[in-house]
C-alpha cells in the first residue's frame, strides 16, 4: 500500500563511524536531521521524483544514498522518493519501519514487486546478486508509479550524491530520448554479449545505424510517458526471453537496456556517475576516481564501502561514503 510521510530538511554534515557487524534486517539506523528549502531553491515549486529499491541486504547503502541526496538538495522539501521492495510480507513491514524512523519528514512511497513473475525471467550471471528480481525493477517503474510521474531519476542504492539532485532532473531528454545517463564510448562494447550474438547476423543488425556506447543503469533520468507510450518494458522483455532460450549475453540486467537503447539516450556528464568505485564483478578490488569533476559516486562492482569499512579492510574513496552512514552503533559493556 502507498504510504505518505511529508518531509521538511535542514542542511547538515554527518561523520559516523563503522564498526564490525553482520548485515541483516534488523539493523537499526538513526534519524536523521530534518532539512529545510535554501533561499537559493528558486523552483520551489518543482518537483523532483527519485526511485530507489529497497531490500534488507543493502538496506545500509540505500540509507546513506537517501541521506547524501537530502544533504545536498537545495530544495528538499520538493523530493518525493519511490521505493520498490518484493512482495515478501517479513521485508516490507521492516522497511516500512525502518524509512520513517529514520527519515519521519520524508515523503515517500512504497511499491511492491511482482519478484516471483520477474525471477522467471532471469538468467543466471557472472554474479549471483545480479540475478535478484530487485536488480530488474528498473525495467517496471512505468507501471509501478503512477501515471502522475513523467519523470523520475533512478539510482541504484550504492550510491552517494555530493551535489543538487535536483541538476541531475533537470538534464535534457530532447524531443526523443527515453532516458538519460552518462556514455562511455570508449568502453569495448564487443564484450558485453556472446559470441554466438555477434555471429548471428539477425542479432547483431540490432545495433546497426546507431552509434552504441555503454552506459551504467545505475544512474538514469526516465521519461516515464515516452516510456509508456513506446512499451520499452515490453521490449527489455522480448530480449529476456531469447536470453532464456539462447545465450546471448552474460551481466544481468544491463544487457537487456543496452539492445533497446544504447545509441538512443540523451548524454549526462561523467560527473554524475563516477562507477565502479566497487571494483570489478569478481575480487572487488580499490579503485581511483575517474578524472574530472565528481557529482555521485558509485560503488558498482562486488566491492561495498560498508562491508569493506566493517571488516576493517577500506578502500581509500570508502572514507567518502562513511559520513553518511546512519547505522545505529550498539553500545557494548564489558563484562
Amino acid at each position: 500500500m502507498t504510504q505518505l510521510v511529508t518531509l521538511s530538511l535542514t542542511i547538515f554534515l554527518l561523520s559516523f563511524s563503522s564498526t564490525s557487524i553482520e548485515l541483516s534486517s534488523a539493523l537499526e539506523f538513526k534519524e536523521a536531521p530534518k532539512f529545510y528549502n535554501s533561499p537559493n531553491c528558486i523552483n520551489n515549486d518543482q518537483t523532483v521524483h527519485i526511485a530507489m529499491t529497497l531490500d534488507a541486504t543493502y538496506l545500509r547503502g540505500s540509507m546513506a544514498a537517501i541521506l547524501s541526496i537530502l544533504h545536498h538538495s537545495t530544495c528538499p522539501d520538493n523530493l518525493r522518493f519511490h521505493f520498490i521492495s518484493v512482495s515478501s510480507t517479513a521485508t516490507s513491514r521492516d522497511l516500512n519501519r525502518t524509512i520513517p524512523t529514520s527519515f519521519p519528514y520524508l515523503t515517500y512511497y512504497m511499491y511492491s514487486l511482482d519478484d516471483a513473475n520477474v525471477a522467471g525471467l532471469i538468467s543466471t550471471s557472472i554474479r549471483s546478486s545480479l540475478d535478484c528480481p530487485l536488480n530488474y525493477a528498473r525495467n517496471y517503474l512505468a507501471a509501478l508509479l503512477p501515471e502522475r510521474v513523467k519523470r523520475v531519476v533512478y539510482l541504484d542504492n550504492d550510491v552517494v550524491l555530493v551535489d543538487d539532485i535536483g541538476k541531475l532532473a533537470a538534464t535534457s531528454l530532447g524531443e526523443t530520448a527515453v532516458l538519460a545517463a552518462p556514455e562511455y564510448c570508449n568502453a569495448n562494447f564487443r564484450t558485453y554479449f556472446t559470441p554466438s550474438f555477434w555471429a548471428n547476423p539477425a542479432l547483431s543488425m540490432t545495433f546497426e545505424g546507431r552509434k552504441a556506447c555503454y552506459f551504467n543503469t545505475g544512474v538514469m533520468v526516465i521519461d516515464l510517458e515516452r516510456w509508456r507510450n513506446g512499451d520499452y518494458t515490453t521490449k527489455i522483455t522480448e530480449w529476456m526471453e531469447l536470453q532464456k532460450r539462447m545465450r546471448i549475453y552474460e551481466l544481468g540486467s544491463l544487457p537487456p537496456f543496452l539492445l533497446v537503447f544504447a545509441g538512443k539516450i540523451a548524454p549526462v556528464d561523467h560527473r554524475w556517475n563516477q562507477h565502479g568505485l566497487g571494483g570489478d564483478n569478481f575480487r572487488g578490488l580499490c579503485r581511483d576516481l575517474h578524472p574530472g569533476p565528481v557529482s555521485l559516486l558509485h560503488w558498482s562492482g562486488k566491492g561495498k564501502p560498508w562491508a569493506r569499512l566493517d571488516a576493517k579492510r577500506p578502500c581509500p574513496l570508502d572514507s567518502l561514503w562513511a559520513p553518511y552512514d546512519l547505522l545505529q552503533i550498539p553500545f557494548l559493556l564489558d563484562s
